[in-house]
Order: structure tokens, then sequence, then C-alpha cells
């Protein structure tokens, strides 16, 4: 009888991957395999399998490697050694081709500077142009062969090395290996044996722009583990724990389950826990998105990486290391941003329809002239020039230059866009999820209003209560102690409940109402219908009094940012349906929502649920966009179809973004789409015209028309038409200026 085995997950580092058909090819051959389920994320170059019935990770290894690409298990100390510049060995092919190509074209394009055996110059430094600077194209080209695929890299591959490899035969056993040979400057068409005809500044050339297109790619695309070290950086480094009633101060790692350990006021919390002396007011904001910090005492639970706010605790630790709730949010972003499926790029899409009839057009070419007796020569000249032709050096720009224009323009408008695979999904997005914390409010408590009891003068009690919270640590304290105040004595902090302390001679207490009446106070109707009244509008309710009798009621609250309410409008004209999701109450959503014009509330939502509204959304038939600022909004962040952050908010919401709001107000939020939108029709109009002028060339290739400069002014026309278009972006304005 055999063991049955409990499910393993493997993580692997995958090398060798051009674009998100690469993952998903990689993705399928694993999960061919018998007790494998696997994903594969291209954007941060790692595979993670759930296996069974003893599959162990080199039989993974061998599985990735027969599909062509290289894997490994990732070493322990990877995940602390500083990150590599992911872009470096590119940049050397990118530099090395820079140098050695911009001769062979200005060669090939000036006949006053082809001196006698130009030729053989071009051809020496083109050749480490072509193998050198293009390997990273011919090594995707045979591996898509391999599986029958066709992508922009076996277009590059096929046309650099068929311009390569006819100038080869042209300069070793044609007539361009002659001494004198030169490409007179003319675009006449006139039928040749191409004997004479050497294409090295179309194989550099092409091979070189690719390489920029490529780098300027890498460098935009999405580090996706930086959100999840960001995460996990949140944490306290160390904690001060208790040790035969000393304290003693140890890293974080040695913190074991049923340890007690003290937490200062505003010190981080270690660990998930219980508290078992003190009491103290907790902001979780950070985790949950509640904007009002949490009482705690004895016996309630805490969270790591909350702060502590006001008096000292003793926790004692319930859950350490991975079984922590941060952790647990670390881990819901990284199968998040897994399952998030990448845009493959267009020009793959397009590639795979245009080369198999490229390959087709060329080798019907080819059988037609060597049918009508034309000869081989004439022949194989005609079907090499649809190979060259069909190559062109602006697909490799028209990506690239409308990113790099499209994100230099939304930096200056306080909108950083993370890479192209954001762009499609601004196009499709009909639903925008937005939290409200430090969103759509300031995350911020503020004082909203002040109602005195009938016959006290109002500044009188706001003066008063200012005076005595002026000296408490809590924030709904600091919010009312924002006014001017008197100094205060006998200053006391009674258990989370309120505070109290003599003002001008008179002993006042501010805090709940329940307090008030503990100590003894007359509490008026008036006073207990005005909290009542201001805690049904969703702020929090302070009752402050003096001699015995309760003066009336303050209200805080956390207050709606003023361009809240026009963003909403704007996100509405641009088709897309605005739902508020917040940790907070019910109550206090809707008041926020019923401001800013917002008809579907979902509150009272933990960190975890607001992956799954997001899920849930989707699987509806939405495409969702998430816009937020906080921790508790990475994982949504990641899961949604576009991630908007706020960048007043937290490193790890805009890492875990698609997105990045600077100017911390929602109306970014509308110019970002928009000039997302933008983006995208031009790059959509540069791969068109990319093609376009190529395709338009075709014909006289297949005629065996083709002049060497007309390749060469197709190419250049192309590209410069591809850089001026991209270029329209700067003129982008912002509907809502910062």
């Amino acid at each position: 009888m055999s063991l049955q085995t409990a499910p393993q997950q493997i993580e692997l580092a995958i090398g060798g991957m051009t674009c998100a058909s690469c993952a998903s090819r990689i993705e399928k051959k694993l999960n061919r395999m018998d007790g494998v389920t696997a994903t594969v994320n291209y954007a941060t170059e790692k595979a993670t399998a759930t296996v069974n019935g003893g599959i162990t990770a080199a039989d993974l290894i061998a599985t990735v490697e027969k599909t062509g690409y290289t894997a490994a298990v990732p070493a322990p100390e990877e995940a602390e050694a500083p990150e590599r510049p992911e872009a470096d060995p590119l940049r050397t092919r990118l530099w090395v081709s820079i140098v050695l190509s911009v001769p062979v074209v200005a060669l090939a394009m000036v006949p006053a500077w082809q001196f006698t055996y130009w030729q053989w110059l071009s051809l020496t430094l083109a050749a480490p142009v072509v193998v050198y600077g293009g390997w990273p194209f011919h090594r995707a080209a045979a591996v898509n062969l391999r599986h029958g695929a066709a992508t922009m890299d076996t277009l590059v591959s096929l046309g650099t090395l068929a311009a390569f490899g006819w100038s080869l035969w042209a300069l070793f056993l044609g007539t361009a290996g002659e001494p004198g040979m030169t490409h007179p400057f003319q675009f006449d068409i006139s039928r040749t044996d191409g004997a004479g005809n050497i294409y090295l500044e179309a194989a550099a050339g092409v091979t070189t722009f690719l390489l920029a297109g490529r780098y300027f790619e890498a460098r935009s695309k999405r580090r996706a583990g930086a959100a999840l070290r960001a995460l996990l950086e949140l944490g306290a480094k160390d904690v001060a724990v208790l040790r035969d009633g000393a304290e003693v101060r140890v890293p974080i790692g040695r913190l074991a389950v049923g340890d007690r350990f003290v937490v200062r006021p505003g010190e981080k919390i270690a660990t998930d826990g219980v508290v078992e002396d003190g009491s103290s007011a907790v902001d979780r904001s950070m985790l949950t998105g509640e904007s009002v910090p949490v009482e705690v005492g004895p016996g309630g639970a805490v969270v790591g990486a909350t702060v502590n706010a006001g008096g000292r605790l003793v926790v004692r630790a319930t859950r350490v290391g991975a079984d922590t709730q941060l952790a647990q949010m670390a881990r819901l972003v990284e199968q998040a941003q897994a399952g998030k499926a990448d845009v493959q790029r267009l020009a793959d899409r397009i590639s795979g329809v245009f080369v198999p009839i490229v390959i087709a057009l060329a080798v019907g070419t080819l059988g037609w002239w060597s049918g009508t007796g034309a000869g081989w020569a004439a022949a194989f000249t005609a079907a090499v020039a649809v190979l060259i032709i069909a190559c062109p050096c602006a697909l490799g720009l028209a990506t690239p230059t409308a990113l790099l224009v499209g994100t230099g323009r939304g930096a200056q408008l306080g909108i950083l866009i993370k890479g192209p695979e954001v762009l499609e999904s601004t196009r499709r997005v009909d639903t925008v999820v937005l939290d409200k914390t430090g969103t759509v409010t300031t995350g911020t408590m503020a004082l909203a209003g002040v109602v005195p009891a009938p016959g006290q003068d109002r500044d009188e009690l706001l003066r008063l209560a200012a005076s005595v919270e002026a000296a408490s640590e809590h924030p709904i304290g600091k919010a009312i102690a924002a006014e001017p105040a008197a100094p205060v004595s006998g200053f006391a902090n009674l258990e989370g409940l309120g505070v109290r302390g003599t003002v001008d001679g008179r002993d006042v207490l501010v805090g709940r109402i329940a307090l008030l009446r503990r100590e003894g106070f007359e509490v008026p109707e008036a006073v207990e219908q005005a909290a009542t009244a201001e805690q049904e509008a969703g702020r929090t309710a302070v009752v402050a009094g003096w001699d015995g009798v309760a003066r009336g009621v303050l209200s805080v609250a956390d207050e709606v940012k003023p361009t809240s309410r026009e963003a909403v409008d704007g996100l509405r004209r641009l088709g897309l349906h605005p739902v508020l999701l917040t940790g907070d109450n019910a109550t206090v959503a809707r008041a926020v929502a019923a401001e800013v014009g917002i008809d579907e509330v979902i509150a009272d939502v933990l960190p975890a649920d607001k992956v799954d509204v997001v899920k849930r959304l989707q699987e509806s038939g939405k495409v969702v966009a998430m816009v937020g600022d906080g921790v508790n909004d990475a994982a949504a962040l990641a899961q949604a179809d576009l991630g908007l952050a706020m960048g007043t908010g937290t490193d790890v919401a805009i890492e875990a973004s698609d997105l990045t709001l600077v100017r911390g107000d929602l109306t970014a939020a509308v110019d970002a789409i928009r000039l997302s939108r933008r983006t995208l029709r031009i790059i959509k109009s540069n791969l068109f015209w990319a093609f376009a002028y190529n395709v338009a060339a075709l014909p006289l290739a297949a005629a065996g028309l083709l002049n060497p400069m007309i390749a060469g002014g197709a190419m250049a026309l192309s590209s410069v038409f591809v850089v001026a278009n991209s270029l329209r972006l700067r003129r982008f304005r912002a509907v809502f200026p910062g």
C-alpha cells in the first residue's frame, strides 16, 4: 500500500522568457505533468507549482528546460540580496550594437563616404551586431519554431538573418565584394539579380532599433516582488520581550508564541497577540482602512505592524512569522499578481499572423521566378528581399517610444505608468472601486462640528475641550486639540473612555457619554440627541462637560477631500461605474458616498475580503479598476485589472499598483485613465504604420524591383513616423490641472 504524499508547493526562477506567450507555453507544459498545477508569471519571471505524487523540483526544471527555457530553485539568500538591475545585460548588448551599427548605416546611406572596400568594413562591424546583439531574438525564434509559434522575435530573426546571409553571398560569391562597389543614392525601381546588393545596414539597424525597444520595455516592466518586500518590511524589526520581569530587546525572528512583550506609545506592535495589561488606542488604518483608532484593553486582540497610539501595552504573542495577518496579506498580494494575466504584446499578436503570410509570399516568389526561367539568382534575390522588407525596425520602437513620451508627460502631471501591459486594461475598464480612507477622504481625523447645549457658549465649549485634549495622544483628541487651547493641570487619561483635567479652575471631562454618567455628570436630553445625530451622520461624537454638567458635543470625522466629488463625476464621464469600498462601518461609508455622489457602497470589509469583492466583480463580467492607498489595499490593487495607487499612500500599495497618482488627488485618476487610453491609441497607430510602410513595399520585393535605397528609405521613414506620432502625446492636457 503506497502512502499518499501531501501536496507540496515549489517555486522556480525562470529564465529566457521574452514575452507573455513564453510564460503561457511553459505553464501549459508544466500543467501537462501528472500531479502538477502550475502558474507562470512573466512579470516576476517565476513559476509556482503545487505538486503531488513524488514530483520533485528537478522534474519541473527538466520539463522547463525541454521547453527551451532555463529554471532553477531560488537560493534562500536571494531574498536578502540587493536586486540586480534587470536590464543590465540588455544594456550592454544595446550599447555595443549602437557603436557598431551607426557607421554601417551611415556608410550605406551616404554614397560620398563609400571608400574603396567600405563594404568589408561594414561586414566587420555588422557581424557582431547581428550575431551578438541579435542573439535574444534568434534564440527566442528558435524556441518559437520548436513549438510552431510565430512572434515578433521570429520576424526579427528571419529578416535580419536573411539580410545578413544575402549580404555574405553577395560579398563572397557575387560582385558586391569587388573594389569600388557603391550603393548609388537613387530610388528608381529596377530589376537586379542581387549579386551586387548588400543589406548590412538593414540587418544591423533593425537589430539595434529593436534592442533599444526591448531595453526600454525591460526598464518599465513591473517588478512585482518589490510589493512583497515592502509588505514584509512594515513589521517591527525588534521587540522588548519580558523575561523574568525585565525587558529584553531581541530580534523579531526570536519571538515565539506565548512570549509576553511590551509596546510603548508610538511603537509598532511586533506580532499578532492578545493584550494582557494596559489600555490604548491602536491605529489599524494601515491594515484595515478604519479611519478611527480602535480602543483595546486586557483580553483585546491586536495585529502585528499596527501602531500603538496611546498608552503602554503588555501583549502575549499568539501568532508569529508566516502565520501573522501581515504575512497572510503578503501571500494575498503574491497570489493576486501571479493570477493576473499579462497583456501579450500587440506586436506579437500581429506577428503571429503576419509572419506565416510573409514566409508564404517569399516561398511563392521563389517558385514563381524560378518557374519563369529567370534563373535561381534572380529568384533568390526576390525571395530574400521579401523577407528583408517585412522586418520593420519601427516595430520595435512602436510601443517603447509611445510609452516613454506618455510616461514622461504623465510624470509632469503627477501620473506614473508602470509598463505597457497597463494600457490595454484602461481601454476596457468599466467599473472603478474606490477605497475610502486616504483616497476619497484625507485619512486624518478633523473637527467636523461643535454643538453646544442650550445656553452654552460655543467658543467656551471648544476652548475648554481643546485645552484638555491637547495633553492627549489619542488621534480623536488631537483633532479637537488643533483648536486654540489654554494651560491644563491634573491631566488624566481614563481607560480609553476619555480624558479629564483642570482648566481655569474648572474640572473638565471630555469623552463618551458613558464616562460622564459614570462620573456623576448630568447629561441634558439635548446633548444626548446631538450626540446621537452626529453618530448617525457617520461622525464620532465626543461630549464635554464641567461642574457636573455635560455642556455640549464635539464631532470629529475623516474629512472628504475637496476634489473627490468632481473626480467621481469625471470617472462617470469616462463611462466608469464608481463603487465605494471600505473597512469602516456602513454608517460612515454611506455618509461619505452621499457627499461625493456614489450610489454603490461596500462597507465593513477586511483586507482579504477586498480581494474577494474585486474577484466577484470580475466574475460578473466587469473589468475593474481599483484606487487605494494603504497596505490593506495592496492585494486588491494587484488583483484588479487596473490598479491605481495614491502617491501619498504606502510603498506597498504603490508597488502593487499599475499606475501611481503622485498628487495624492483622486482627480489624477481621471487624467491617468485618459492619458493611458491616449497612449494605447498611439501605440496601435504606430504598429499599423510600422507594418504599413513595409507591406506597401512587399509587392516591389516580390516583383524583383526592390532597390536597396527603397529598403533603407522605408526603414527610416517608418521609424521617423513612429517617433513623430509618439511625440503628439506631449500635447496631452489634464482636465484637472494639479
